[in-house]
């Protein structure tokens, strides 16, 4: 199933809805059925070229079983990345676990909604455009109101973070031994971020936040957060910015979740880049860890 929506004509884009099969569809003329077909293939040579961006990113089999009838939900906010969203789309779509793909975009004002509009008919993917530019948290929240999997993944659509992780992210979950799980760029042999500053305030924000939580975390602010559907139920989430990360990483502890950390890839990009997040995130960040433990 495909779904393109929008919530205002501020940023709107075409709709496209694909419907399953009903009762009604026993007796349909011919030209209808042909006309399905037509579509159904047009969908799916839609997700080829997709998936022809990126030729050479092998993903390898899992080697665990997913329980029957899995599905994984790929939340991923998106704002001013045209030189990056087919990218991450065509890499996401690679990993050979059963998914749906719900893509936000924050109300993009470069080239990423005429992009957007070639890609209406990838089978799995849900585009939602917002009506005004609010941040990361808030598409988050529209995200994960529309997901309807097992587990719910975010992805930054930056290319900082590698889909090819996914399998790591989902084995705690899938084995019941974790209820959330951080993807950490701190552990193991991978990639750090080369900026001594971003080192310096990550460390700064995981470390107070674990005071206040308890948690033994190695990167807070880490993208790469997988939960059980379950454990958001319930939690609603205040911030629009990336007050996101403490807010949702407090919320856990308080509920008693089982937050895990595993080793991830990363590959960190420049302000020139199109890095987003700035200072007064960072101070916006302490006060989330406050605010949100005291119950907030």
């Amino acid at each position: 199933m495909t779904s393109f929506s929008h919530q205002d004509d501020t940023c709107s884009l075409p709709a496209v809805a694909v419907t399953g099969s009903n009762c009604n569809d026993a007796c349909v003329p011919a030209s209808t059925v042909v006309d399905r077909v037509d579509n159904a293939l047009d969908r799916l040579e839609t997700l080829g070229a997709l998936l022809d961006d990126e030729p050479g990113y092998v993903v390898r089999p899992l080697d665990f079983a997913l329980p029957a009838n899995f599905k994984l939900s790929v939340v991923i906010p998106v704002y001013n990345e045209e030189a990056t969203v087919r990218t991450i789309l065509a890499r996401v779509f690679r990993v050979p676990i059963p998914k749906e793909v719900i893509l936000v975009d924050d109300c993009s004002t470069d080239g990423t909604r005429a992009i957007l509009q070639t890609l209406t008919g990838v089978p799995g993917l849900q585009i939602i455009c917002k009506p005004h530019n609010e941040g990361k948290g808030a598409a988050l929240r529209t995200g994960f109101a529309a997901a309807t999997g097992d587990v719910i993944v975010v992805q930054d659509a930056d290319l900082e973070y590698d889909p090819r992780d996914f399998p790591e992210l989902l084995r705690p979950i899938i084995d019941g031994h974790a209820d959330a799980v951080y993807g950490s760029r701190f552990l193991g042999a991978v990639p750090r971020d080369p900026s001594w500053l971003h080192r310096f305030g990550n460390a700064l924000l995981t470390r107070t936040s674990n005071l206040f939580t308890g948690l033994r975390l190695t990167d807070m602010e880490t993208c790469y957060k997988a939960f059980r559907r379950e454990v958001l139920r319930g939690i609603k989430i205040r911030q629009n910015r990336f007050g996101f990360e403490p807010e949702i990483t407090a919320k856990l502890a308080r509920r008693g979740a089982r937050v895990v950390e595993v080793p991830i890839h990363y590959q960190a990009r420049s302000y020139t880049e199109g890095k987003k997040i700035g200072l007064r995130d960072a101070f916006n960040a302490l006060y989330c860890i406050v605010r949100y433990w005291l119950g907030g």
